[in-house]
């Protein structure tokens, strides 16, 4: 078997422990006589399985009894019109940080159904290349919620500090950084990520919500969009992607036999520093364009001196088994994205292709 160094931004790099695992349960689960994907949601042996997919994340993360801990569908996307669906109330407006392409997204869901605005807006010309200080953030104080996006797939930048935003709830959308390092949950009234770019695959949202800030949602909206009947059913009101679920406990077991997320930062901190020491090492010839502070430790975006460099170095990152490198086509550019279960060895693999390419350029 020949497995290629996988630097695409989502769906993404799984381990090859967990992916081996599924290989081995697929045709037959646990001795039951047939694959999980068989086997009903409401039965003894799924319900197992995703009972310990909440509680595993519970533990890594730390999150108390105040929180409901939710496996829902329609990835991130949904969330952005369903948060404001549930807490965007009559009278109210939500504050919103841009800071890059998804939460504008969020944003524009959001404007459709209510009161909203940007409280903070780095961007010239549309590109994003900084996250907003402290005391850049225009807030109301009197806000149904401020929402922020931790890490940004495109652009290449992340939150390294957690805004303060007084009594407002703050809800994050950490798909794309969702446990490289730990968080204090705490700090949210609610968390939400896309499975398939650091504990899964595609098809699953997981959601984490304070029960005071969830009792505020509202009653006359559609019952499958209400986040307390998602809470009421433990994530089964309807039939949730079971075998997603499964595979996330599984990436969730093999974290937490890693070492937990502190050992899982080290890790992708000490990639993040190899590839950036590369870039910058060379800064005639690569030129990351993220202020230095706002570097993203997940999607690593670099330039070359031309588009047909660029594209150059694709194609011969490819034949040299390296994929995902292409950089969005709203940005352009070279983007590595080194989630978690990307291996150092891969990133050491590009760098090493990074010397040989720029011998020949």
């Amino acid at each position: 078997m020949t497995r290629v160094h996988n630097f695409n931004a989502g769906p993404a790099a799984l381990p090859l422990p967990v992916l081996e695992r599924a290989q081995r349960d697929m045709v037959e689960f646990e001795g039951s006589g047939m694959s999980l994907l068989e086997h009903s949601h409401r039965g003894k042996v799924y319900e197992a399985v995703h009972n310990q997919a909440g509680a595993l994340l519970r533990e890594l993360v730390g999150i108390s009894d105040d929180y409901e801990v939710l496996f829902l569908q329609g990835g991130a996307s949904l969330q952005f019109a369903q948060i404001p669906m549930n807490f965007l109330h009559a009278g109210k407006s939500a504050d919103y940080l841009l800071t890059g392409v998804w939460s504008k997204k969020a944003l524009s869901e959001a404007k459709l159904l209510g009161k909203s605005r940007a409280a903070a807006d780095t961007s010239k010309d549309g590109v994003f290349t900084r996250i907003p200080r402290q005391d850049e953030l225009k807030l109301d104080a009197e806000a149904a919620y401020v929402h922020m996006t931790t890490n940004n797939t495109i652009f290449g930048t992340q939150w390294h500090y957690d805004p303060e935003v007084g009594k407002v709830p703050l809800i994050a959308d950490m798909s794309s950084d969702f446990l490289w390092k730990p968080f204090d949950m705490n700090r949210y009234a609610m968390v939400y990520a896309g499975a398939q770019k650091n504990i899964g695959p595609s098809g699953l949202a997981v959601v984490v919500l304070r029960k005071d800030f969830l009792a505020t949602g509202r009653k006359d909206i559609p019952v499958i969009l209400r986040y307390d009947t998602h809470a009421e059913n433990q994530s089964l009101y309807n039939t949730p992607n079971t075998f997603a679920i499964y595979m996330v406990r599984n990436v969730l077991e093999h974290m937490k036999a890693q070492g937990g997320l502190a050992a899982v930062e080290k890790l992708n901190r000490e990639k993040a520093g190899l590839l950036y020491g590369a870039i910058d090492g060379d800064a005639d010839f690569w030129r990351c364009p993220v202020e230095k502070d706002s570097r993203s430790t997940m999607n690593v975006v670099w330039r070359l001196p031309s588009e047909e460099l660029e594209e150059r170095f694709v194609k011969e990152a490819t034949k040299n088994g390296m994929v995902g490198l292409k950089g969005h086509r709203s940005a352009g550019g070279i983007r590595a994205s080194i989630y978690n279960a990307v291996p150092l060895e891969s990133v050491a693999a590009l760098v090493e292709f990074m010397a040989a390419f720029r011998k020949t350029a």
